[in-house]
């Protein structure tokens, strides 16, 4: 199944490692270090130019992107939870 993170950029769910909500999470210096890094490496993509809310981490094929997107954790929840299929 595939996940919109705003404007033009969806990515599988089986990619999706975890989500964040940047306000929450921005705090922790952990995760500032883990941003300034990943930023560094080049593997931060930012999917809107506008106030950023959340965080999402993926992997494929080994390698890791942190997309930077305009949504909250909780419209990409409530995003994937209407799209999945219940088995």
């Amino acid at each position: 199944m595939y996940l919109h993170l705003g404007n033009d950029v969806v990515v599988t769910t089986e990619e999706i490692i975890a989500m964040f909500d940047i306000d929450a999470c921005t705090v922790s210096k952990k995760t500032r270090d883990f941003l300034a890094l990943a930023q560094k490496r080049g593997q931060v993509v930012n999917v809107s130019y506008e106030l950023p809310k959340s965080f999402v981490v993926c992997q494929k094929d080994g390698t890791t992107t942190v997309y930077i997107s305009q949504l909250s954790t909780k419209t990409l929840s409530r995003r994937e939870e209407k799209f999945s299929v219940k088995l």
